[in-house]
């Protein structure tokens, strides 16, 4: 019985640890010609995605935006959304941020007007 009751404490710290789905490293789509490697991670009780890879038509070159957060703030909602904030670095402006995550694909707009127009990319997990 002790060891039925060990290994479920175990089974429950375990699941309690896991790492939330929108955490790892994330490709955006091209913006303005470039794109980039986002690594996503929590940030208090938040997610927050810094730019930690960039790459042109030439190839990886080294940004003035590398280790700048994009994400900020995402806070889960359930069912893989997410609502937070994002910044866009080719205009240096922050959008009203939403997320819905499926598998490896995440999808992320930057809103204007109370959420009604929204930009939007799809990302791609980094393996």
């Amino acid at each position: 019985m002790k060891t039925f009751a060990i290994a479920a404490v175990l089974a429950l710290a375990a699941g309690a640890a896991a790492a939330d789905p929108v955490e790892g490293v994330w490709q955006t789509e091209p913006d303005d010609g470039s794109y980039a490697h986002i690594t996503m991670a929590p940030c208090g009780p938040a997610f927050c995605g810094k730019i930690s890879r960039t790459f042109n038509g030439s190839g990886e070159y080294t940004s003035p935006n590398l280790g700048k957060t994009i994400v900020i703030d995402m806070v889960p909602s359930g069912s893989g959304a997410y609502a937070g904030k994002v910044w866009r670095p080719s205009n240096d402006k922050i959008y009203i941020g939403k997320i819905q995550l499926s598998g490896d694909s995440l999808r992320l707009a930057g809103c204007v007007a109370g959420g009604l127009l929204c930009s939007k990319q799809t990302w791609q997990r980094v393996k």
